[in-house]
C-alpha cells in the first residue's frame, strides 16, 4: 500500500488508527504525517476548479421551505388536514397531520433574483455568488444514517468521508498542517466521529477535529521550562535510537511513521498557534464574523478559522452548526439558528472573495435532509414545525467552478419532493470531486475484495451545477 506521498507503508493496526483520532499535538501530527503536496499514485484526473473546500454542515436537517425554497401554496393550505399517501417518512409522521406554511417572508435578492428568506439579513447580499440546488435526494430520514450518507456516501458508517477521499486523492498543500480539519460543535453530530472517518483508507486521511472549547489542540505548547533547542536535541537523540532500532527491522514502516510524526509535531508547534490565534485579526474582521456577539460568536470563530486554515494550505475544512431538527416552533427554532450562522457565513464569503480565494475554493452548505410541508400539532396551533424529508432538500455551493447566481432544480408546489433536475446524493459527491479535479470512477481503493469509491458504485455529474 502507498501513502499520499507515494511511499510504501504497512497497514496500520487498529490501535494506531484509534491513536490518530485524538486531539493532542502528537496524535494530530500522526494522523497527517503521510500527506504529500499531491498524490502521485492517483493524481489530478482533469483540470482543477477548486483547490480546497470548506464544508458547512447544518446538522439536524434545515428546512428548505423556510430558507431558500418558498412555497406560496402552503399559505393557502395552512393547517388544513394532510393525508400522507404511501409509506410514512418516519415514526414521527404518524397521527393526524396538517399543512404548515412558512412563518417567514421571502424576497428575490440580488441580480439573480434568488429566493431567500428575509431572516438571512446578511447572506441575501451574497446570493449572486451562490448556486442553489433544489433537486437533491437522500435515502434516510434518521439522523445518524442520514449524516453518514451525506458525509460518506454510506448510510451505515464505516466508510471514508468526503474529506478523507479528497486528501487521499490530493494530499495537503502544507506539510506542516493536516489536510483535513473538522470544527465540530461541543456535542458531536449524531453518528459521532465516524462522520469524518478515514474508513478503510489509511489512517492519515481521517479528519482532525479541533476542540470547540478550551485549547483547540492539547499539548500544543512545550512543557514549562523546555526550550525549542531542548526539544530539538531530544528529538535528535530519539531519532538516532529509533534509526538504530529500524536498521534491523526494515519492514516496520510504522516506526518510520511514528518518527516522522514527532518531527511534524515539532514543526506544527511553530505554525499552528499563529493560525489559531484569531486575536491577530483586525477588530473590523472579527466584528464582520460576529465574534464577540453571543448569538454568532461560536460559528463566527469557526468560519474565520476555516478561512485561515485554507489560506495556510489545509485542503478540506468541515464546520458544524446545529441543531436544525425543528419539529416544533419552527419560527423560533429556525429563526434563532439562521441568526447564528447568517453573519458568519456572509463574512466568510466576502473574506474569501476579497482575498482572491473564492474562485478556487469550493464552499458547500447543506444538512442531512430537508423537511416536510406537514406536521402534527403537539403543542397547539402556533407550535408547528416540520418532520424529516429525504425526498427534497436544498443545498448551495459557492466558488470552486460552480454556476454562481443560478438556482438549479425544483421541488413540487408544496416542497414535498424534488421534481426537476433530480439527483441522488451520490451524484452530488461525484460532482463535488469533479470540481476538485478528481474522477469518482478513478479515485478508488481496494478493500474487502473490490475497488471502492465515494459514490459506492458510480454516479453522474450534475452538469447544471458546473460553471
Amino acid at each position: 500500500m502507498r501513502n499520499s506521498s507515494g511511499n510504501l507503508v504497512a497497514h496500520l493496526t487498529r490501535r494506531e488508527a484509534l491513536y490518530g483520532l485524538g486531539t493532542s499535538i502528537g496524535s494530530l501530527a500522526f494522523s497527517s504525517l503521510l500527506h504529500g503536496n499531491e498524490n502521485p499514485t492517483l493524481g489530478i484526473h482533469h483540470p482543477v476548479r477548486a483547490k480546497r473546500c470548506i464544508f458547512l454542515m447544518m446538522e439536524g436537517g434545515p428546512s428548505h421551505i423556510d430558507t431558500f425554497d418558498p412555497k406560496p401554496e402552503l399559505n393557502r393550505l395552512h393547517l388544513q388536514k394532510f393525508q400522507r399517501h404511501g409509506e410514512r417518512e418516519s415514526a414521527m409522521s404518524s397521527g393526524q397531520r396538517y399543512f404548515v406554511k412558512s412563518p417567514f417572508d421571502f424576497i428575490q435578492a440580488g441580480k439573480s433574483g434568488a429566493d431567500i428568506s428575509t431572516e438571512w439579513h446578511y447572506l441575501q447580499n451574497h446570493v449572486d455568488e451562490l448556486c442553489f440546488y433544489r433537486g437533491c435526494q437522500v435515502e434516510s430520514v434518521n439522523h445518524p444514517t442520514a449524516c453518514y450518507h451525506v458525509n460518506t456516501g454510506n448510510r451505515f458508517g464505516g466508510d471514508p468521508s468526503v474529506g478523507a477521499w479528497v486528501t487521499y486523492g490530493l494530499g495537503t498543500l502544507n506539510d506542516n498542517l493536516p489536510g483535513f480539519v473538522v470544527l465540530p460543535r461541543s456535542s458531536y453530530p449524531q453518528g459521532g466521529a465516524s462522520n469524518w472517518s478515514n474508513g478503510f483508507l489509511p489512517a492519515d486521511h481521517q479528519g482532525t477535529p479541533l476542540r470547540p472549547e478550551g485549547s483547540p489542540i492539547l499539548d500544543l505548547n512545550a512543557p514549562v521550562g523546555m526550550t525549542r533547542q531542548d526539544q530539538r536535541e531530544n528529538l535528535d537523540v530519539l531519532a538516532s535510537l529509533n534509526r538504530k532500532h529500524l536498521d534491523n527491522r526494515v519492514n516496520q514502516s510504522e516506526l518510520k511513521a511514528r518518527m516522522s510524526s514527532y518531527e511534524l509535531a515539532y514543526r506544527m508547534q511553530m505554525e499552528v498557534p499563529g493560525i489559531l490565534d484569531l486575536e491577530g485579526e483586525t477588530e473590523k474582521t472579527r466584528d464582520s464574523y460576529g465574534i464577540g456577539a453571543p448569538k454568532t460568536d461560536s460559528f463566527g470563530r469557526k468560519c474565520l478559522l476555516a478561512r485561515r486554515l485554507v489560506e495556510k494550505g489545509v485542503r478540506f475544512v468541515q464546520a458544524y452548526a446545529g441543531n436544525w431538527d425543528s419539529h416544533d416552533y419552527i419560527s423560533r427554532a429556525h429563526g434563532s439558528l439562521i441568526k447564528s450562522v447568517d453573519k458568519p457565513i456572509a463574512a466568510l464569503l466576502a473574506d474569501l472573495k476579497q482575498r482572491g480565494l473564492l474562485e478556487d475554493t469550493l464552499v458547500v452548505w447543506c444538512g442531512e435532509f430537508g423537511r416536510t410541508p406537514d406536521n402534527g400539532l403537539r403543542g397547539g396551533s402556533t407550535s408547528y414545525g416540520r418532520d424529516h424529508n429525504a425526498k427534497a432538500m436544498t443545498m448551495w455551493f459557492a466558488g470552486g467552478g460552480t454556476k454562481a447566481g443560478h438556482t438549479i432544480g425544483a421541488t413540487d408546489e408544496i416542497g414535498a419532493e424534488a421534481v426537476d433536475c433530480v439527483h441522488h446524493i451520490r451524484d452530488v459527491h461525484c460532482t463535488w470531486l469533479h470540481l476538485m479535479g478528481l474522477d469518482d470512477n478513478k479515485l478508488t481503493y481496494y478493500h474487502a475484495g473490490r475497488h471502492k469509491q465515494l459514490s459506492q458504485f458510480g454516479g453522474n455529474l450534475i452538469q447544471e451545477l458546473i460553471g
